[in-house]
């Protein structure tokens, strides 16, 4: 594969407090009043994970050339991520996110953030795109998204949605289910976490909330994570569960954007991207990717931050 899998979505900085625990990833740096400032967003993440594990990557985002962004375009280009034009823009401030972790290391933030995206295109040969989080419900930039998303539709590349749902951007959670829905339906692939089902549909089962996403034509799987419970993966064919290894969690910082990155990866290396948008989906093939999603998660977890693995640390400490 040479063309890059495109995501889209914000890079921001996340910022915590001196009295916090860090959620870096070993290169964040002092910001105002002493608090530690890391680069983050989970688009961003997702951008770093896939590099990391191999696969050519393009980041479509927006910041700005002020500090924060310096660190930002100095994380991203130093794991391999490329950005898309006009990505750094020197007129943009850079968006930033204040975190708290709790005492399991389970982190909850309050945003500082604008969202509009350069143009979007398709590379010739792109095998997958892939956003979510704040960029596919924040105006003006989530219509952008939507209206890209809709021009793929005769077009030979998988689409994956992981919306990460923020209560604190969008605290409505019947609309935010729509607009989930609706993107969704564009979409190949939705991973959800557990967290996001109980907001957006409280007292609804993990099967009940698949099959209201595999009930359109486009969506042929969706995956749910659960924490230390594992995962569940629901394709149109198969249901599968998989169960998170026993591990020493340092925080759970990015371990969702590592679980979506190592999915991608693994639906590529059993050559289920592209124009065959997941044909081929089996038991067998989604158990295989879904742990090796679990796994880079569970990497994730036992070290401080937004630090997925590369492929060479996923298989020495897996096999």
């Amino acid at each position: 594969m040479t063309a890059p899998v495109l995501v889209i979505g914000e890079a921001l900085v996340d910022i915590v407090g001196t009295g916090g625990r860090s959620n870096g990833s070993g290169s964040g740096r002092n910001g105002r009043n002493g608090a530690k400032a890391t680069p983050g967003g989970s688009p961003a993440n997702v951008a770093v994970g896939l590099a990391r594990l191999g696969l050519p990557t393009e980041l479509v985002t927006r910041f700005g050339t002020d500090p924060y962004g310096d660190q930002l375009g100095a994380h991203l280009f130093g794991n391999g991520v490329q950005l898309a034009p006009g990505s750094v823009d020197p007129h943009f401030r850079t968006s930033t996110a204040t975190a708290t972790l709790d005492a399991d290391g389970v982190a909850s933030y309050q945003f500082d953030i604008t969202w509009e995206p350069p143009a979007l295109s398709l590379s010739r040969g792109c095998p997958a795109v892939h956003t979510g989080s704040i960029a596919t419900v924040l105006e003006p930039g989530a219509e952008a998204i939507r209206r890209f998303l809709g021009s793929l539709a005769e077009q030979p590349v998988t689409v994956t949605l992981d919306p990460n749902a923020r209560p604190t951007i969008t605290p409505d959670a019947e609309s935010t289910w729509t607009a989930v829905r609706g993107l969704a339906e564009l979409s190949d692939l939705v991973k959800l976490s557990d967290e996001d089902c109980e907001f957006l549909r409280p007292g609804a089962t993990p099967d009940e909330i698949a099959a209201e996403l595999l009930a359109v034509d486009r969506t042929r799987c969706v995956v749910i994570t659960r924490g230390g419970e594992g995962a569940i993966g629901i394709s149109r064919t198969a249901r599968v569960e998989v169960a998170a290894p026993a591990i020493k969690v340092i925080d759970t910082v990015g371990a969702g954007d590592s679980f979506m990155s190592a999915l991608i990866a693994g639906l590529h290396a059993r050559g289920l991207l592209g124009a065959v948008r997941l044909e081929g989906l089996d038991e067998e093939n989604l158990s295989a990717v879904v742990d090796y999603a679990v796994k880079a998660a569970a990497i994730t977890c036992t070290r401080h931050g937004a630090d997925p693995p590369t492929a060479a640390e996923h298989k020495s400490t897996w096999g």
